[in-house]
């Protein structure tokens, strides 16, 4: 049997549940944590006294689990995974390794295998250590590497229900269902902009905008931390804000070269790891890349100038994969490992995700000895990770009780899902209102997307390609199942015309048949054609061509020429090219990477039982070479030249940043500013569901600045609510905005707000505003 949701359950009950169970008042949690840090420190601090340099040294030190497990480190063995107490006594004995991560053989486990390896692995560390053990895993959209967890919309479709308490929700369960599996450190939220629609890595994102990603990154971090930070609680994990920093401005290709003016490094890539400090984060991963020529790993200004100092972040710095050895083997920056080493702990680096040697140890221990890194660094970088396992509580509850994880996997977090698939889809396009389909619509369902959980999920998904999701999600529906269950399998016919080459790379196709979806096509009414991407992530997911594949490309002409209406269902981790045939689409719909209840939330929605209410998060571009963001530069956005030399030109984008429609309409009026005896701005429209149906509206507030010393944007994403209306019925939506609010960057790296005039758009409403004098910020976000 299919799993099924059978309630449509509110998930409020189900947070407070897991949520701390702490009735201190403001004051009084100000008071206690206070002096548990104070408690805490002292500790610390005597704890450090007690170490030995090695000691010290292998706390700074992170193997995968791969290598303290018997057998051969077979990437797709399904052997059950046991621990070899040889090689984890050399790992904790002789190496004093401080961290774990990852999953054995590239698999998901049980919540009982999990908390029987951790068990192992922290029973030898509270015996030989003087501190346990900090296990950490990718737990992006669920909890990855645990068999039965909830899998949540990726990143990119959870930005695409701007819905902030929605994203909240997921990080709780993910953190609660994480902390099961006895982990307590999740390497997310990502950080990065996704402004780069080649990027492989752009559905880990929260799209392209500055402000979306720092207000989905908040909420992720309340609901992976709570909102005191006080992840001692057994349902909260440690957060790790990635990557540090522009990882993703690049060629197109993972981990490549970035080139990043400092005013667009301070401006855009710089604000979400701010405000993600600001909310508490207890770790950040640093980027893999090289920023102006430099690798990340090995900048003292950006590690430790600008992170630690400038932000003031107090916590822990973690590598990404064998990231100091890249120092030597890709980036050619240190002639030895050993240099390696040295140039990436004396850039502030406390953390080595190593993660299959102990060369890092006696690297360090020799460089110590040999005065090239200081003791003080080192007492640094050790005290920020004892700190993190403090907060976690690990030296009194090193390993969780499953009995206390009764939600685990439950019908409540299901359902938090499945809200979160609904409200991400996005209806970019319904001519003639295709859309709903009757009950009664016989429906050809096709492409290779059509009846496959991998596609559905994507990436870091019970693996890390999601290559094997099949194994795992065979208890839910793909979008071929879910209609079935719909309309009945009378009323479906099926026939994929492309499939996906599952044992192959990402982009491989195979079985193409397209002259049999096309005659299939002659006995329905309306067509679902299933297409976009297989999973991917990181470097193999990098491609040559961002248009579509060929053979969809194929399959969509040849069925929008038999004139059945064709409703073009996108199942993609990034924006791929369809302007070759969007024309001929009556209707598309985008899915993303929904997650195991997409199909059920797709199906719900494309039958009119629910209303679409996601809006893209990033620009859909239209052709190869007009790859830009919503907030170009006006020169960017020149149609024409005015003068003898008269020439046309600009952007065309297939759909804008902030697109989607819904089945009923809505209505902007009354757009007012007042400016407050604080100097700062309230703005308010009213809005009115025009339409005959329920829905949900995103109001998205972006303000231009007219003039600047530096040239401005466009116009700027300042603020959105995501807001309920019943038909006929209307609501007033204010915002506050503040002159740092819309504040940039100016010359001298400073952030200024310049008084002139600053133009208001939202929805088809526009005003002005003047501000009377010029402000200067302190650089740190947070002042």
């Amino acid at each position: 049997m299919k799993k099924t949701l059978r309630n449509s359950v509110l998930a409020l009950s189900f947070l407070a549940a897991i949520s701390s169970c702490s009735e201190l008042t403001d004051k009084q949690n100000i008071q206690t944590a206070s002096i548990e840090n104070q408690v805490i420190s002292q500790d610390i601090e005597a704890i450090l006294k007690q170490m030995t340099l090695e000691e010290k040294v292998g706390q700074m030190t992170q193997i995968t689990l791969d290598v303290i497990t018997k057998g051969e480190n077979v990437f797709v063995s399904d052997e059950p995974v046991e621990l070899d107490p040889a090689l984890l006594e050399e790992a904790i004995k002789k190496y004093k390794i401080g961290s774990v991560l990852n999953t054995a053989n590239n698999r998901a486990r049980t919540t009982e295998k999990w908390n029987q390896l951790i068990s192992q692995i922290q029973e030898l560390a509270l015996k030989e250590l003087k501190a346990p053990v900090l296990y950490g895993v990718d737990a992006i959209h669920g909890t990855t590497y645990t068999a039965g967890a909830t899998f949540f919309p990726q990143q990119i479709g959870q930005a695409a229900t701007w819905n902030r308490e929605l994203t909240r929700q997921a990080a709780e369960v993910c953190a609660y269902e994480t902390r099961a599996s006895s982990i307590p450190w999740d390497f997310s939220p990502v950080l990065d902009l996704g402004r780069d629609a080649r990027w492989a890595r752009m559905w880990e994102t929260f799209g392209e905008d500055v402000y979306l990603v720092s207000e989905m990154g908040k909420q992720v971090i309340d609901g992976y931390e709570g909102a005191n930070n006080d992840i001692s609680n057994p349902t909260k994990v440690a957060s790790c804000l990635k990557h540090y920093l522009g990882y993703s401005s690049v060629s197109g290709k993972d981990r490549t070269p970035a080139f990043i003016p400092d005013i667009e490094l301070r401006e855009r890539y710089l604000v979400p790891f701010q405000k993600a400090i600001d909310a508490g984060a207890h770790t950040v991963m640093i980027n893999s890349g090289i920023i102006n020529g430099t690798p990340v790993h090995a900048s003292h200004k950006l590690v430790t100038q600008i992170l630690k100092e400038e932000l003031g972040f107090q916590g822990l710095a973690v590598t990404d994969w064998a990231d100091i050895e890249n120092l030597h083997n890709r980036d050619k920056i240190a002639a030895t490992q050993k240099e390696a080493v040295k140039l990436a702990i004396n850039a502030g680096i406390d953390m080595s995700m190593v993660p299959y040697n102990f060369d890092f140890c006696k690297h360090l221990v020799e460089l110590v000895n040999e005065g090239e890194v200081s003791m003080e660094r080192i007492d640094d970088a050790v005290r920020r990770i004892l700190k993190v396992k403090k907060a976690l509580g690990l030296f009194e509850t090193p390993v969780m009780d499953l009995k206390e994880y009764p939600e685990f996997g439950s019908e409540k977090s299901e359902q938090i899902a499945y809200n979160a698939a609904l409200e991400s889809i996005t209806l970019l396009k319904n001519d003639k209102n295709v859309l709903p389909l009757s009950k009664g619509t016989k429906v050809l369902v096709t492409g290779p997307n059509a009846n496959s959980m991998r596609t559905l999920n994507g990436g870091w998904t019970y693996s890390w390609q999601g290559e094997k999701v099949s194994e795992f999600a065979e208890g839910y529906n793909t979008i071929l199942e879910a209609v079935q269950n719909h309309v009945g399998k009378n009323n479906v016919v099926y026939k994929a015309g492309v499939e996906y080459k599952m044992d192959g790379l990402y982009h491989e196709e195979q079985n193409i048949n397209i002259s049999a979806a096309v005659r299939a096509a002659r006995n329905v009414d309306v067509i679902l054609l299933c297409a976009g991407e297989n999973t991917y992530t990181e470097k193999p997911g990098d491609l040559h061509d961002l248009h579509i594949s060929e053979n969809q490309e194929k399959l969509a002409k040849a069925l929008a020429a038999t004139g059945k209406p064709v409703v073009l269902i996108l199942n993609e981790g990034r924006p791929r090219l369809i302007s070759k045939f969007e024309d001929k689409m009556d209707a598309i719909v985008q899915t993303y990477l929904p997650g195991n209840f997409g199909a059920d939330a797709l199906t719900d929605l494309l039958y009119g039982k629910e209303n679409f209410s996601g809006k893209l998060p990033y620009t859909y571009p239209k052709y190869p070479n007009s790859l830009v963001t919503y907030d170009m530069k006006p020169s960017e956005a020149s149609k024409t030249m005015e003068g003898m030399y008269n020439y046309g030109g600009g952007p065309d984008v297939q759909y804008a940043f902030g697109h989607g429609l819904s089945y009923t309409t809505y209505e902007y009026n009354g757009l007012k500013v007042t400016e407050t005896a604080d100097n700062n701005f309230e703005i308010a429209v009213t809005v009115k569901n025009t339409g005959k149906r329920k829905g949900k509206e995103v109001v998205q507030l972006y303000i231009s600045d007219l003039y600047a010393t530096i040239t401005p944007d466009l116009k700027r994403l300042r603020g959105f609510e995501k807001i309920e209306l019943e038909a006929g019925a209307s609501q007033e939506v204010k915002f506050t905005i503040s002159p740092r609010d819309i504040a940039f960057v100016n010359a001298d790296l400073n952030w200024v707000t310049e008084k002139g005039e600053f133009l208001i758009n939202i929805g088809d409403q526009t005003a002005t505003f003047s501000v009377a004098e010029d402000y200067i910020f302190n650089n740190n976000l947070s002042m």
